[in-house]
């Protein structure tokens, strides 16, 4: 028999869900629970996983804090990955425009490099963890680590983040934590600030103002 596949789980994970304890009685696995700094498992050292409820994706969405978590989760040195848990019914039920969702979504994976995994309940978010661990195991290599963290420096790693949506590129996302001095701010920004930025014209900040921001109208049920 190999080596036992090593994750650890965050205590407040182990508490809200069941996969904790079906882990654990697994004999191919090293399961320790413990306070993790991101995420809620981290699996050899190698892979930081977030599993998130669709009801607090859309929470966090509404109240702002998405994208802060998202920065948090893809500052940390190793590769993370989302899990969205929950039925169809749920997105359907939640009175969230599905451009505002595609608009989270490629944020997400695009602007901070985090991968987006779908989920429809507990029993599958359990087997896409342990789909990624034994995939880590057989390729038995080093940590795949993404080329933001060799940047040097917050405001290269902040460049790299706004650089990443469509039609921005590296110079605008210069320019604009010239004007508004940090990400925060460009996302909360109106179109008409974001248009007095050097090179972006209406339609751009239009664009961007809808890849990174989503009015009160579109939660409304």
């Amino acid at each position: 028999m190999g080596e036992a596949i090593r994750i650890w789980v965050d205590d407040r994970e182990s508490r809200s869900s069941g996969i904790a304890g079906k882990l654990q009685k697994m004999e191919t696995l090293s399961v320790v629970v413990k306070r993790l700094r991101t995420g809620d498992y981290l699996i050899e050292g190698k892979v930081v996983l977030e599993r998130k409820r669709v009801r607090d994706f859309l929470e966090s969405l509404k109240e702002g804090r998405l994208f802060a978590q998202a920065s948090r989760l893809a500052a940390q040195p190793m590769r993370a990955f989302l899990i969205l848990e929950g039925p169809a019914q749920e997105w359907r039920s939640a009175g969230v425009t599905r451009e505002g969702i595609q608009g989270a979504m490629t944020m997400l994976s695009v602007a901070f490099g985090i991968p987006v995994l779908r989920s429809q309940s507990e029993e599958e978010s359990l087997k896409l963890l342990l789909m990624t661990a034994r995939q880590l195991q057989a390729q038995a290599r080093p940590p795949v680590r993404k080329p933001v963290r060799r940047m040097r420096g917050k405001r290269a790693w902040q460049i790299q983040i706004l650089a990443g949506i469509p039609k921005v590129g590296p110079i605008r996302a210069q320019r604009m934590l010239d004007q508004f001095g940090t990400i925060e701010a460009i996302v909360t920004a109106t179109p008409e600030d974001l248009a007095e930025v050097d090179g972006i014209g209406p339609r751009t900040a239009q664009h961007i103002h809808w890849a990174v921001h989503e009015s009160q109208e579109a939660y409304r049920a």
